[in-house]
């Protein structure tokens, strides 16, 4: 007999290999032969009869006292790898497993030694075939990939880091122990699983069964021990932990049970309550996978081949929620040339792009303030007064004049509608109407500043000068003060400084309650002082502006040393701003009265989400990514919220989606939900008051819009990267409904141009009758009449949310661009973030439970769409870098809509990744 290896094991495991002759009629004398250890090798030798030649190699496992079959593989002749084929020979040999298995009880491990029945042995042999395969395809670069998927600790690797972590640990470990002792229950706080201490605890069970002890503390040595194992890099170390926490009886075995207990303790440990209800069905698809010959359980080679074919699962089912498709490869590495000039000019260069159009319209302004304050500065300094006061006047005069200049400029970032109309012009190729708000903060900014030199230098320096003046110099001026030296207080009491003290104050409670801190409630004050703060205070705060207005007027009618009405310039500066103000604000009013809605559809969605569907009024039209204000005079007469349109432009009814998070807001839903027959009141709203509900007795509501934002630009790009934070998705929302539009609009059109097509074969007329040109997919007309096709050609929206109840708000959108999106157009991301990512260990199961779900039944199990879920928060590095490798040579459009600290970070990879590949990121943000 010849010897060979194979199958290889570490630890205390020998391979011992034979090859021996395998006789075609064994199953009748396999009665004739003992058993027993030096009479194996006589046997196999004894297998050759009528000088057949079919040949096996057994390899066998020799661990402790037991001898274990580890593989029958054949070694044919060349003849009979001419004649027989492969699938032949492997039949064979496996046939030859089972009969040894069958005469030599002993040889079977423990997992096998309870078969006895024929389809069992036959089941045993179909796995038996699974387990040479997997054990042929395991690679190390698959093991690789699936480590990185199997992680109890954190990413990091080195040793360095191994022991500064367990530093941390025996730290955790001196201030939770008692008489010495770590609890069981505390073992979870103690290695950093903090939040997953019921998985935690699953680990401790695990570790302690390999020491054949059921115990509820550990020592100091016991616990090193457990965190060495823990932390150990090798998959085969990961691995075995993993299938010890399933494996609670610790007979080399995993039932259906016991993975329906691993899933529920996942779920557990990433608060997936809906999972751990559902975890017997997942446990059951588990089982069906990987146990097709339905014994009953599974065993480590079986989990193992479930994680290395991980990447192949992942793959299979997203085909929603992947960038498809190969583009041309594009160098992303980082790069710093090494000339200080040549990286100074590349910086320049990468700032005038990106800033250009806030550039010159920042400029235009302080050159406009600049110009301004010197002329003034310059024309008192050639007056009479300025011999009285000096420069204190020269400079508080100049200040003056640039007050007037912002007081009047400030009201044009808030002239919604003007905006609105602007923003369809060729104006938005070089004003930054996205910047609006911005614009508005940065000259009250201004404002503050002015006010601060113009009202201080008059009462520290120009008023003092006055008072104490000698008469040779007061009596150039003493006509406008009535020949008389005033005091201190007579001009404490004048109408020009009453009325500048009375805007000083106005305004200081309205910027002070317009900062962030009060209106989004950052500050938490005492009752009664609570009610500073909120969107509330923000609201009513600002219309005390108006009085500002009037006031500002009067102030600048009643000036000293200027009696000349052309002179006198507060008016020419802010009367246009003013009236353009103005009228803006009678049309909301009127269109609102005019946009009065019926309410057809109330929803109240998990993650505290209202959905409200409403009808369209007549003559309403807008772009996807708009927003529109919304009253309910029940709540407040006066009181206007905006909100994203969720509804598409194509659609017959309007829909928006508002989270309840403010006092309005939690109104609005009581309004709508606990409507009674009889008056009753829910905070200020009043429901049952005459004109506050219309005919169908439903509370009213009014609209106002549409209004434009950053998103409505989307048709300017072939290319969208759509980002939403929670509730930011909504805008994007819009705009995939108008691109399903496009779609089915698109397909309608062909379908009716084979229709007519077949019709004119039918009655024998030229196709040239109907020209294609007049059939293009298309949605929208060119001014010239011609239809033409939109220009987007393909969007990637990614969706970040901490609630699994968020996918809900918008399934009904997933699925139909699952359905409808035949050509690949749309590509759908949805990450939820309360989960940890895919590569953690208590993520590990729920990740390949999706797979397999998504792969055999087609829907996510989280979601309940046709996308995938992703866990985590995106790697957006890598999000941009395949969607610039994908479309090479273009602009993209990358438009967000969430929090502020995340806008910053897409805003710097969008101009990295720009200057670093051939593909152009436009970023635009929103916030809510």
């Amino acid at each position: 007999m010849k010897s060979s290896s194979s199958c290889g094991r570490s630890g205390s495991r020998l391979d011992y290999g034979r090859r021996f002759d395998l006789p075609d009629d064994m199953e009748d004398e396999r009665e004739d032969y003992g058993v027993g250890g030096a009479m194996l090798p006589i046997f196999l030798n004894d297998l050759r009869r009528n000088n057949g030649e079919d040949l096996v190699e057994v390899t066998l496992e020799l661990e402790n006292d037991s001898i274990v079959v580890c593989s029958v593989s054949p070694t044919p002749t060349r003849e009979e790898n001419e004649t027989t084929p492969a699938t032949g020979l492997l039949g064979r040999s496996l046939s030859a497993t089972s009969i040894i298995r069958r005469k030599f009880a002993w040889l079977r491990s423990v997992s096998t030694r309870t078969s006895t029945s024929e389809v069992e042995d036959h089941a045993m042999t179909e796995r038996d075939a699974r387990r040479i395969k997997a054990k042929l395809q395991r690679t190390t670069s698959s093991a690789q990939r699936a480590l990185n998927g199997l992680r109890f600790i954190n990413k990091t690797t080195g040793t360095n880091d191994t022991d500064d972590q367990w530093r941390k640990v025996e730290s955790r470990f001196e201030s939770l122990t008692k008489d010495g002792l770590l609890a069981r229950e505390d073992f979870g706080e103690c290695i950093g699983m903090v939040d997953s201490k019921e998985f935690a605890v699953g680990i401790f069970d695990a570790l302690a069964r390999r020491r054949r002890q059921k115990i509820a503390r550990i020592t100091k040595e016991e616990l090193r021990d457990f965190w060495l194992q823990v932390s150990d890099q090798s998959f085969d170390a990961r691995l075995q932990i993993f299938f010890d926490m399933a494996d609670s009886n610790a007979d080399g075995r995993i039932t259906r049970e016991e993975v329906q207990e691993l899933i529920m303790l996942s779920a557990s440990a990433n608060k997936l309550s809906k999972l751990k209800e559902q975890a017997a069905e997942y446990a059951a698809l588990i089982m069906e996978e990987l146990d097709p010959e339905n014994l009953g359980y599974i065993e480590l080679w079986q989990l193992e081949t479930l994680l290395l074919q991980r990447d192949n699962y992942m793959n299979y089912s997203r085909p929603l929620s992947t960038v498809s498709g190969v583009g041309r490869s594009q160098n992303v590495s980082s790069f710093r040339p090494k000339n200080v000039i040549r990286r100074a000019s590349l910086t320049l260069r990468r700032l005038i792009l990106e800033n250009w159009r806030r550039g010159w319209v920042l400029l235009l302004w302080m050159m406009a303030m600049a110009s301004l304050f010197v002329w003034k500065f310059f024309q008192y300094k050639n007056t009479a007064a300025f011999h009285v006061m000096g420069y204190c006047l020269c400079t508080a005069k100049g200040a003056a004049e640039t007050l007037k200049l912002n007081m009047a400029l400030i009201l044009l970032p808030v002239c919604r509608n003007t905006l609105t109309r602007l923003r369809s012009t060729r104006a938005r190729s070089f004003v930054p109407f996205d910047e609006n708000i911005n614009f508005h903060k940065i000259i009250a900014c201004a404002i503050v500043i002015g006010i601060l030199v113009h009202a201080g230098i008059h009462l520290s320096c120009d008023f003092p000068r006055l008072i104490y003046s000698s008469p040779e110099k007061f009596a150039q001026i003493s006509s406008d003060f009535n020949d008389k030296i005033p005091t201190y207080k007579d001009l404490l009491t004048c109408v020009e400084v009453l009325t500048g003290i009375s805007m000083v104050i106005l305004m200081a409670i309205a910027f002070t309650l317009a900062t962030s801190h009060f209106r989004k409630n950052v500050l938490r004050l005492p009752a009664p002082f609570n009610r500073l703060t909120g969107f509330n205070a923000f609201w009513y705060s600002h219309h005390l502006l108006g009085l500002v207005y009037i006031l500002l007027l009067i102030h600048g009618t009643f000036l000293f040393l200027t009696h000349k009405w052309n002179h006198k310039t507060t008016w020419m500066y802010i009367s246009i701003p003013l009236l353009l103000y103005i009228a803006e604000r009678s049309i909301r009013t009127c269109r609102a009265e005019h946009y009065s809605v019926k309410i057809f559809k109330v929803s109240v969605l998990s993650g505290n989400v209202l959905s409200l569907l409403m009808s369209k009024p007549p003559g309403f039209t807008y772009k996807s990514g708009q927003y529109i204000f919304l009253q309910c005079p029940s709540i407040s007469s006066f009181e206007w919220h905006p909100f994203s349109i969720t509804s598409a432009p194509a659609d017959d009814y309007l829909s928006v989606h508002i989270r309840t998070v403010g006092d309005w807001t939690r109104e609005l839903k009581q309004v709508f939900t606990d409507v009674s027959d009889s008056p009753s009141v829910i905070g200020r709203a009043k429901f049952g008051k005459p004109g506050h509900i219309d005919q169908q007795g439903q509370p009213k509501l009014l609209i106002d819009g549409p209004y434009g934002a950053p998103a409505q630009d989307y048709r300017n790009y072939d290319v969208l990267l759509l980002l939403g934070l929670g509730i930011g998705a909504t805008p994007f929302i819009s705009i995939l409904r108008d691109l399903l539009n496009n779609t089915r609009a698109a397909e309608d059109q062909m379908d009716s141009v084979t229709e007519m097509s077949q019709i004119t074969r039918s009655e024998e007329e030229s196709w040239n009758s109907f020209p294609s040109s007049s059939f293009t997919p298309a949605t929208s007309l060119t001014p010239s009449g011609k239809r033409k096709a939109p220009r987007t050609r393909n969007a990637y929206f990614y969706w970040v949310t901490r609630e699994l109840g968020s996918f809900e708000w918008f399934k009904g959108v997933m699925d139909e661009v699952a359905e409808m999106d035949h050509k690949g157009q749309i590509e759908l991301h949805n990450y939820l973030t309360s989960v940890y990512d895919e590569g953690d260990a208590r993520s590990t199961l729920i990740t390949m439970v999706q797979a397999l779900n998504h792969a055999k039944h087609g829907f996510d199990i989280l979601s309940g769409t046709r996308v995938r879920t992703h866990f985590a928060r995106p790697n957006w590095k890598e999000v941009f870098t395949k969607v610039a490798s994908k479309h090479p040579n273009t602009t993209i459009g990358v438009f967000y809509c969430g929090m502020p600290v995340l806008a910053k970070e897409l805003k710097k990879l969008s101009s990295e990744i720009s200057h670093k590949t051939s593909t152009r990121f436009e970023f635009h943000k929103e916030y809510f």
